[in-house]
């Protein structure tokens, strides 16, 4: 969604907080006490002055909550909506924001600081756009987030971060190392440590991808961005030698084995693959190898210093089955 400038739109120029010039630094409770609004919320309407609204980004302490808020490749800052759990919706702040063009108001910016912001200026919603982020203090629990674009009116001479990737229009894939830092994962939660079994993960995908490479093949991992989406997908191994695309899974459980065949099939849709193929650390068993092989997805585990293969054949059709009714 992208919106006109609002000087394109029969608005006229005004600055509300006339008192105010970006870089200015205040405590938080002044800026209610002067122009109203919540004080706890990152996103309020003035109480005081009916024709603004207030947002509030603070990059100390925002990412516990899954906000990571900077700026763009597009020259926009990409603010994350308000909602600590569970999807955000368009409601309430969010919507404040969305509608302030048509219920006449400006939205102004502040950097928080401990007890202090500092007031980076007015801003135009630009669009927005949807994405993963993590729940408060829960960096496993991943929801769906809205990431508003906002235009800055002037300069804003205060310091903030830089999203690590701007939703882009056309889907783009690239060739990159095989390292544990290239994951969908450290987009989503930077700041969050790999557990065991995606250490282990890890160490199987860095086994492979050098078996590969001393028998003289290309592999790397591939890194793609979907139209319209901030946050890229891994591949964990691709090699370009053979066009194959792996998934690796620290685990044989029907679970893990699932996931991987959703993944592949995400990976699939950007990438023309000769094969693909599921990395594990042992030989799955026979249902799971039958799932794996009628969707002609392959397994590879480890066999001492070597690998094995299991490569799908045409399976002969089983028929329905017969349900039993209890």
């Amino acid at each position: 969604m992208d919106l006109l400038p609002r000087d394109l739109c029969g608005w006229h120029d005004r600055t509300v907080l006339v008192d105010l010039n970006p870089g200015d630094t205040l405590l938080r409770r002044a800026v209610h006490a002067r122009y109203g609004g919540n004080q706890q919320g990152g996103i309020t309407t003035s109480r005081k002055i009916t024709d603004v609204v207030l947002f509030f980004t603070d990059p100390a302490k925002g990412h516990r909550h899954g906000y990571y808020d900077g700026w763009g490749t597009d020259g926009c800052f990409h603010y994350v909506g308000e909602g600590q759990q569970g999807d955000q919706r368009l409601v309430r702040g969010n919507q404040r924001i969305l509608n302030h063009y048509g219920e006449g108001r400006t939205l102004e910016g502040f950097r928080a600081d401990g007890r202090s912001v500092t007031y980076l200026g007015e801003f135009d919603l630009v669009g927005h756009y949807f994405t993963d982020a993590h729940e408060t203090n829960d960096v496993e629990a991943l929801r769906q987030v809205v990431v508003f674009r906002l235009r800055p009116r002037s300069s804003v001479p205060v310091e903030l971060p830089k999203v690590p990737l701007s939703p882009v229009s056309a889907a783009r894939a690239e060739v990159v190392p095989v390292e544990e830092r290239h994951t969908e994962r450290a987009f989503v939660s930077p700041d969050r440590e790999p557990y065991r079994l995606e250490r282990r993960e890890a160490e199987l995908v860095q086994r492979y991808s050098q078996s590969l490479v001393d028998q003289g093949h290309e592999a790397g991992r591939l890194q793609i961005v979907p139209p319209g989406e901030s946050r890229p997908l891994y591949s964990d191994v691709w090699d370009k030698t053979t066009n194959e695309l792996v998934e690796a899974k620290s685990s044989v459980t029907r679970d893990q084995l699932r996931t991987a065949v959703g993944q592949l099939l995400d990976y699939g849709r950007f990438i023309e693959a000769e094969r693909w193929t599921v990395l594990v650390p042992l030989r799955p068993r026979a249902d799971m190898l039958d799932y794996l092989h009628r969707y002609g997805i392959g397994v590879v585990y480890p066999n001492g210093n070597n690998w094995s293969r299991l490569e799908p054949e045409s399976p002969d059709p089983l028929g329905p089955v017969q349900i039993r009714y209890i």
